[in-house]
């Protein structure tokens, strides 16, 4: 289980209401992505996430020493990296909705 899994269960587990934002429903909010690699830059990971609404964030990572690049691990940071964009952004959201209620 990664830290964004370990977070999501620890909420979970004292929620007292069903508002609550959930790594599952950022995930579910991702409607597309682009993976690169800068040919300049191989080793660094970038992913263009479009979300359902339309809306852009950009994630990235990069080793400080190339030699310690990894693809897998690379796409997976980057990809963290975008939800952990969304998740304050989602609370806002929420948190305004909430507030309409």
């Amino acid at each position: 289980m990664d830290s964004l899994e370990t977070s999501d269960a620890e909420a979970a587990a004292v929620q007292k209401t069903a508002n609550r934002v959930t790594l599952d429903s950022l995930r579910a909010a991702i409607a597309a992505e682009e993976i690169v690699n800068p040919m300049f830059a191989g080793h660094v990971t970038v992913v263009i996430a479009k979300l359902e609404n339309g809306f852009v964030l950009i994630g990235k990572s990069a080793p400080a020493d190339p030699a310690n690049f990894d693809a897998e691990l690379g796409l997976k940071l980057a990809r963290e990296d975008v939800i952990r964009q969304m998740w304050p952004l989602e609370g806002y959201a929420l948190r305004e909705r909430l507030a309409g209620a």
